[in-house]
């Protein structure tokens, strides 16, 4: 699995982002290279990562991400030949761009290591509602092909328990042949059952063909099951100090 490195303005474009949904604290899981946090945290708006690159890798992920790329440039020239070519002009664009969105990523864990939490689905290190809004791109269903239908039905219900309000996923298509994933009505029709309904929606977005739509859980109305564990806490997991880590629960937010 090619570890990514998007910006914010792609992330706003994938997840159909508005003023009003950045305003809420989120959650990019897994998070991988991307800039969005980093770009956010310049924005002021309160987001924070998550992947399981964060445990063994932090400070080396991003300059790892740059030599992927480069290494395998060949490849991804070739894998994205047919794409549709909107957001990058071709492969060595997208290079280019990714590695300055890696470079912010290593710039932004090392000044601010606390946004960055190591954890992996479908078992995150917070607390329920910890967040108003989750974000998953290019994981669930993208490798729908790799990760059998028990592993996503685990992390939706994960990302769902950690979301007071919405978790959107996206994309919707495999990667490695485009196809819809298979599993995801009735994915949806478990999740409804529970008390997550759940819709999909047109992006304005869209880099691999037919890969312009997310998937959006409601979670206002779900509760999840009480843990068994309790949630781990210290350096680079969800207890690490975050200052406005519950601002969402204060009144009137």
């Amino acid at each position: 699995m090619l570890v990514s490195a998007r910006s914010f303005a792609e992330y706003r474009a994938m997840f159909t982002l508005g003023d009003r949904d950045l305003e809420r604290r989120i959650l990019d899981c897994p998070a991988g290279a991307a800039s969005f946090v980093a770009e956010a945290g310049r924005r002021g708006i309160d987001a924070v990562a998550a992947d399981r690159q964060y445990a063994e890798h932090r400070e080396e992920l991003g300059l790892l991400v740059e030599r992927e790329t480069a290494f395998k440039r060949e490849r991804l020239a070739k894998e994205t030949a047919g794409f549709v070519h909107t957001w990058y002009a071709d492969a060595d664009d997208m290079i280019r761009r990714w590695t300055a969105n890696a470079r912010t990523f290593r710039a932004d864990i090392a000044a601010r290591p606390e946004r960055y939490v190591a954890g992996s689905l479908p078992r995150l290190p917070f607390a329920d509602d910890s967040f108003d809004l989750v974000l998953s791109s290019h994981l669930l269903f993208s490798y729908g092909n790799r990760l059998d239908e028990d592993f996503h039905r685990a992390a939706l219900l994960e990302l769902a328990r950690v979301a007071r309000r919405e978790v959107r996923i996206f994309p919707l298509v495999v990667y490695d042949t485009g196809a819809p994933y298979e599993g995801l009505a009735a994915l949806r029709e478990e999740l409804a059952r529970i008390g997550v309904p759940s819709r999909v929606e047109r992006v304005a977005y869209e880099f691999q063909p037919g890969a312009d739509e997310m998937l959006v859980l409601s979670t206002a109305g779900h509760r999840a099951p009480a843990r068994t564990a309790p949630v781990r806490s210290g350096p680079g997991t969800a207890g690490a100090v975050d200052p406005v880590r519950w601002r969402h629960r204060e009144p009137g937010a």
